[in-house]
């Protein structure tokens, strides 16, 4: 198929920080918008999505496809330890990838091209193909080292999105601010969407 007649997808990462419906919702905005979604979940990832959303993780195939299936564009998962998958390859084309929410350890990893799992090695992909990667660090407070691993990812052109949420726009839910957060990431991934109220508007 040529890349024209490809359907566009994204790399979705969900590690262990705190804010795994970050990136359930990213993967769902995706997925309506038409995009498929090759999604990561590191095991750490698998436990805060039980504890923060009461996902029963024990068959997890099911579990993604009751929270995703529906939708215009399709999710394929991908097991942490699948270092032979598809988006292991610079070969396999994808638009890039976004980690959210995105540990220290997962950021400590991508930053020192630790490929020693399947999150870290598609980062790698992204990173040595020139694609598009983001970062949503969830952590604090920061010390000089995750301060130093950010600076030398931003410096390769990495995307650091901070989980901050923002209130010009007068939220009224949780759902507002993580609606938010989730269009910074799409703002960055140059994807149109109607999240949040602007600035001005």
């Amino acid at each position: 198929m040529d890349r024209a007649a490809r359907r566009k997808s994204w790399i979705v990462g969900i590690t262990g920080a705190s804010g795994s419906i970050y990136g359930v919702r990213l993967t769902e905005s995706l997925l309506k918008l038409g995009y498929d979604v090759h999604l990561i979940i590191t095991n750490a990832g698998w436990r805060v999505l039980k504890e923060e959303l009461d996902w029963h993780a024990g068959n997890r195939e099911a579990v993604l496809e009751e929270k995703f299936g529906g939708f215009k564009g399709k999710v394929r998962y991908h097991s942490i330890a699948d270092i032979g998958a598809s988006i292991a390859s610079g070969s396999y084309l994808v638009e890039g990838m976004v980690i959210m929410p995105c540990s220290m350890g997962t950021l400590s990893s991508v930053a020192h091209g630790s490929s020693d799992n399947l999150m870290a090695r598609a980062a790698d992909v992204m990173l040595k193909e020139g694609r598009t990667l983001v970062l949503v660090p969830r952590e604090t407070p920061l010390h000089a080292i995750h301060l130093e691993n950010m600076l030398k990812l931003s410096n390769l052109g990495v995307k650091i999105i901070p989980a901050m949420p923002a209130f010009y726009f007068k939220p009224q839910s949780l759902d507002d601010i993580v609606n938010f957060l989730v269009g910074k990431v799409l703002d960055n991934l140059r994807i149109e969407h109607q999240l949040f109220k602007r600035w001005g508007d």
